[in-house]
């Protein structure tokens, strides 16, 4: 993260995204694959590293999406497709954070720290049991367990900075999930 001034002197907290530029690799028609979507794939692979399915897209990462205009084939996409002031939202795996009791993961308060409590001040209380299920937990039940790791988005964020030199983009607030994590910006 970083911090950018504006031209009234304020300061913005921002995330610096790189960028790096995508190649449309395969664009699929309602007529041929049942939708339509274009494929595209970023950062190349070396050669020696693909295997025979592979071979004739060497990119590390391909993903797909559904076009807002018709992107034909071959066709590069980079950081000049945003402006600064462009509403985005940006979408990645958060960062994990192991096995997490009720009070972090679900933000229960836990039980009073008085009047003979000892060892269950942080205990997720009662789950039903009896006749709520006939002695079982029901399925859903908030407890302790993993925590992060999962599929995030966060909507209305602005880009402050654009950098097509160096193929980066500074977005307003925090993005989910570690430094080099792939993310993915949608206007």
């Amino acid at each position: 993260m970083t911090q950018i001034f504006d031209e009234k002197g304020a300061v913005h907290a921002g995330t610096t995204v790189s960028a790096s530029p995508m190649t449309v690799t395969q664009v699929k028609t309602q007529e041929k694959d049942g939708y339509s979507a274009t494929q595209v794939g970023s950062l190349n692979k070396k050669e020696s590293r693909l295997n025979k399915a592979q071979t004739g897209k060497p990119f590390r990462y391909m993903s797909e999406f559904t076009p807002d205009s018709a992107l034909e084939l071959g066709a590069h996409v980079d950081v000049s497709v945003f402006t600064e002031g462009d509403v985005v939202s940006v979408s990645a795996i958060s960062k994990g954070k192991g096995f997490q009791g009720v009070v972090k993961r679900h933000g229960f308060s836990g039980g009073p720290r008085s009047h003979g409590q000892k060892n269950k001040e942080r205990a997720p209380g009662s789950i039903g049991g009896g006749g709520r299920a006939g002695g079982r937990v029901v399925k859903g039940m908030r407890m302790a367990g993993r925590m992060g790791g999962d599929r995030v988005t966060v909507k209305n964020l602005r880009v402050l900075r654009v950098d097509q030199a160096q193929n980066t983009l500074i977005i307003s607030g925090a993005v989910p999930g570690r430094p080099g994590t792939l993310v993915e910006v949608r206007g």
